[in-house]
């Protein structure tokens, strides 16, 4: 969450990432809100479609990767139909939704995270975070700010998404 100074007087850097948090809050969160108090439903009704299923997913990719509005600028049509199909095969649909339900009922009651803590941050992040507004909350050892990458990264950019895991285990072996 952002500080109270980025709030106030924010940098330019905060400024941008601010404003993308505003877009995200107005387009974005719909699915959120959906997830967040009636998994079940939108289970439901994803489970029951595979184009439905298919859509819902998709989506995601088209509006939080790092892929100029293509999904396929990223991964093959394959890599894609794979995904969704880890959710339709086993008639995930409802229980991955519920992450969002067990997750919203303890939202905002952390306490401060003193493990070391690396943080891989992606431009194309829905929800990324300026290193200031992180280090309140845990103790960042290790933060790389990546070149290209977004909320899927480890699907995105399996090779930078690896390299930096792999850095930063190696700083707390």
């Amino acid at each position: 969450m952002p500080t109270r100074a980025a709030l106030t007087n924010p940098t330019a850097a905060e400024q941008e990432v601010l404003a993308a948090l505003a877009y995200h809050r107005k387009w974005g969160t719909g699915y959120f809100k959906q997830q967040s108090t009636r998994p079940q439903t939108v289970g439901y009704g994803l489970t029951d479609s595979p184009v439905g299923q298919l859509a819902w997913i998709v989506e995601k990719f088209w509006t939080w990767m790092d892929c100029a509005g293509n999904p396929e600028n990223i991964l093959t049509r394959d890599e894609l139909l794979d995904n969704v199909m880890m959710y339709w095969v086993n008639a995930a649909a409802a229980s991955s939704a519920r992450l969002y339900w067990e997750s919203f009922k303890v939202w905002g009651q952390t306490e401060r995270v003193e493990l070391p803590t690396g943080v891989a941050s992606f431009p194309k992040e829905v929800l990324r975070a300026p290193r200031a507004w992180c280090e309140p909350n845990y103790n960042i050892t290790h933060w790389t700010t990546m070149p290209r990458g977004g909320h899927f990264a480890a699907f995105e950019q399996p090779e930078l998404f690896v390299g930096d895991v792999r850095a930063f285990f190696a700083t707390v072996r």
